[in-house]
């Protein structure tokens, strides 16, 4: 039912001019799936207060809680069509009372860690792009449809959530913007093994699956206490995000996923100089895919010692500093790291190999992200130790991996058995650090079993990638055509 429900959300949303892409598709329907949600939990902390004999009050002032503008019901608690609003009385309720009224929650809210901050927050950083109040009205009542009562049914919407932010993810060949595939980051998480009382950070969120999935992983490790919740929920997970949409929605995605006020902050992680960072600051475990391609401007390069535009190698030092001492990490980042020849590059070679203990490098196929041709590895390490051997694996599913076959957990299976003692294999080797080049710090080792060396792809491949997204965008466009013919 929710999966035909988010499909009619979508088919609406497609015949208004004000969404033209998928993008806008997550987008809309995040802000209103987040209203409908704060109205359960609205409804259900009310009911929960009066059991108990206390006094319940409201987030919300009632003009602007979501059954009373949005869904009001009759006696048969059917949407009471006499009472709502529609059209452009809908649209422009929206425009000019309730997303400003939202958008002050900021300034009224006691901290960042609070739902009332994240309301304005989110009201802060979007407005409603759906223009025909009629759309608004059906759109509505399809999200009305929604249930957030119990655990199976929050389930259910995380899955379906998830679904829609790799479509997204999928659009415009920013796949590796705002989805890394979760069979990834499940075998990430495994690998770093958290534990309850740790804290847990990722600097360049996105749509937060790290934080997802290592929220599932704990949920379903042990019996957990009501201390061990309270510290899930408010103690252990936090993010930064620059873009406004990647916020919404990784802030929707861990709602969805049971975190009701997630501590991820709006804001350009590379802006703060990381000579700042102090240990109150630190962290027990980093897991990220920081944007790679990125060019940052030089103000924000004077933040970090080795000074580059790569936005990826600014996030690798901050993420190394804001590491406690003892603290573990796994970085997604562009394999053209293991061997590039500038200076920056080979710096920070130096750098995590010197002050970390890098024992893991998990080599990942092209196709592994979703629209992007960009070859990753995964970078493992503990900050405090110098590296001495460095295990390598390189993963092949034995597939060419695309949108109708991706990566799956199957396929990381191996890596994540092998891993737990480093055992060499047709797949995976290890290498000692003083067989590694000092001038150089070269690290795209060769498969000593025959398989090819973790290195750049060749132009040829690039541009045979390029030609078929091409080609594949051209195919897309012409169906556009022929719809509005």
């Amino acid at each position: 039912m929710f999966e035909q429900t988010f499909k009619n959300i979508d088919d609406v949303m497609w015949k208004d001019a004000g969404c033209t892409s998928e993008l806008d598709y997550s987008e809309q329907s995040s802000w209103l799936l987040f209203l409908k949600y704060l109205d359960s939990l609205e409804h259900d902390k009310a009911q929960e207060a009066a059991l108990e004999g206390r006094k319940y009050t409201h987030i919300l002032d009632e003009p602007y809680r979501w059954a009373t503008w949005a869904a009001p019901k009759d006696a048969f608690g059917k949407i009471d069509h006499n009472q709502t609003l529609t059209g452009d009385d809908l649209r422009d309720f929206i425009n000019q009372q309730l997303f400003p009224y939202l958008q002050g929650f900021k300034q009224r809210a006691t901290g960042p860690d609070t739902i009332e901050y994240k309301i304005g927050e989110i009201f802060g950083e979007i407005r409603n792009k759906i223009q025909s109040g009629y759309n608004l009205r059906e759109i509505i009542d399809h999200i009305d449809e929604l249930r957030f009562g119990s655990q199976k049914e929050k389930h259910e919407l995380s899955h379906l959530y998830e679904a829609k932010i790799k479509n997204m993810g999928n659009a415009g060949r920013n796949g590796g913007e705002y989805y890394t595939p979760r069979p990834l980051i499940r075998a990430v998480v495994h690998v770093l093994k958290p534990k309850i009382g740790e804290t847990i950070y990722d600097g360049a969120c996105g749509s937060a699956g790290f934080h997802c999935e290592a929220f599932d992983y704990l949920k379903s490790g042990t019996q957990l206490t009501t201390k061990d919740l309270v510290t899930l929920q408010k103690h252990t997970f936090y993010g930064k995000e620059k873009k406004s949409l990647a916020y919404v929605i990784g802030v929707m995605n861990m709602i969805l996923h049971g975190i009701e006020a997630p501590n991820i902050i709006h804001t350009n992680t590379l802006t703060g100089n990381i000579a700042d960072i102090q240990e109150k600051d630190r962290y027990d475990i980093v897991m990220a895919n920081p944007p790679f391609g990125g060019k940052e401007r030089k103000e924000v390069q004077q933040n970090f010692p080795i000074r580059t535009g790569e936005t990826a190698f600014l996030f690798l030092q901050h993420f190394i500093k804001i590491l406690r001492a003892g603290g573990r990490a796994g970085i997604v980042i562009k394999n053209t790291f293991l061997s590039n020849t500038d200076n920056a590059s080979v710096a920070l070679r130096k750098l995590l190999l010197e002050s970390c203990n890098l024992h893991t490098v998990l080599d990942c196929p092209g196709g592994t992200f979703l629209g992007a041709g960009v070859k990753t590895v995964v970078l493992f390490f503990e900050k405090g130790a110098p590296t001495r051997k460095v295990w390598f694996y390189q993963l092949d599913p034995g597939r060419n991996m695309g949108k109708t076959n991706p990566l799956n957990d199957n396929d990381l299976a191996e890596f994540i058995d092998l891993q737990r003692t480093f055992a060499d294999s047709e797949k995976s080797w290890s290498v000692a650090v003083n067989d590694i080049d000092p001038k150089t710090f070269d690290l795209s080792v060769k498969n000593p079993n025959g398989g090819e060396a973790i290195t750049h792809r060749s132009p040829e491949e690039i541009m045979k990638e390029i030609a078929e997204l091409d080609a594949e965008s051209a195919k897309v466009l012409g169906n556009i055509r022929k719809l509005l013919k």
